[in-house]
């Protein structure tokens, strides 16, 4: 890659470092990464890949902007209310970094074309606020051999994994997707709008660790924190060889069988 002098200058302080460089650089550069999501994570991961000049972004959402999105999802201003998240968020991309190229999908993430969507990608990145999409991320991920980086959030609390082939997956931890209207969303519960910036944060952070082969990823590791007490966890999980999907016999072998599964819970 020949960097022109705005470039070199735009990206000084990466390339200062000696972890990154102008080799590293260049391989932002040439990455794809996709955001599953456009709300409160994504809108922070979205800011810093942007920022970072990462090649493509790809971003997915069906939604559009609500006013209660903006205490948390950055990346939308009020003058964006009703308008179509995506090309919101690629607006705001293309001011921060005109180089990027940013590809929309204003569709949802499900089973019917979750591969096709991932396929193009180097990382994925999980922005999403319900249990079915996570899992679905998941699997997909896993049985397409994608990287990618897990996060969640509720009230004043937040979790990430990453995901790389042959490590612990989210069902190691979690199994399957929680009954129906057993657990909170972020719209039942609230959540503090500076915690999808502190994880989201995170996120991003890995996405660029791993394209630039640099630091420790949180694989078999899951963070957690609780803002209130400003306590940060990270737990060492291994892999587990009874996993739905990732174990010794996996019983998830497509995104159908996957499916099945939240469907069943659900009707429970």
């Amino acid at each position: 890659m020949n960097f022109t002098s705005e470039q070199i200058e735009r990206y000084s302080r990466h390339i200062l470092l000696q972890d990154v460089g102008l080799e590293g650089q260049e391989k932002i550069g040439d990455s794809k990464v996709l955001v599953i999501g456009v709300g409160g994570l994504g809108a922070p991961v979205l800011f810093y890949l942007a920022a970072a000049g990462i090649g493509t972004l790809g971003i997915i959402d069906r939604e559009v902007v609500d006013l209660s999105n903006l205490q948390r999802q950055i990346i939308h201003f009020a003058s964006d209310v009703g308008k179509i998240k995506v090309q919101s968020a690629k607006e705001k991309i293309k001011q921060i970094n005109p180089s990027v190229k940013v590809v929309t999908y204003q569709e949802s993430f499900n089973v019917n074309n979750a591969f096709d969507v991932i396929k193009d990608y180097d990382f994925i990145v999980d922005g999403t606020d319900n249990f079915p999409t996570k899992f679905l991320i998941n699997d997909a991920c896993v049985l397409a051999g994608k990287p990618f980086s897990h996060g969640g959030i509720l009230q004043f609390e937040g979790q990430t994994l990453t995901y790389l082939p042959g490590t612990m997956c989210y069902r190691c931890v979690f199994h399957s997707p929680p009954p129906s209207n057993s657990i909170p969303t972020c719209s039942q519960a609230g959540v503090l709008g500076t915690i999808a910036g502190i994880l989201g944060t995170i996120q991003a952070t890995e996405v660029l660790k791993f394209l630039i082969g640099t630091g420790e990823l949180l694989t078999n590791r899951l963070l957690t924190f609780n803002a209130k007490s400003m306590i940060f966890r990270t737990i060492k999980i291994n892999k587990n060889r009874e996993c739905l999907i990732c174990g010794s016999y996996p019983s998830i072998t497509n995104l159908a069988e996957s499916e099945r599964i939240v469907c069943e819970l659900e009707n429970k």
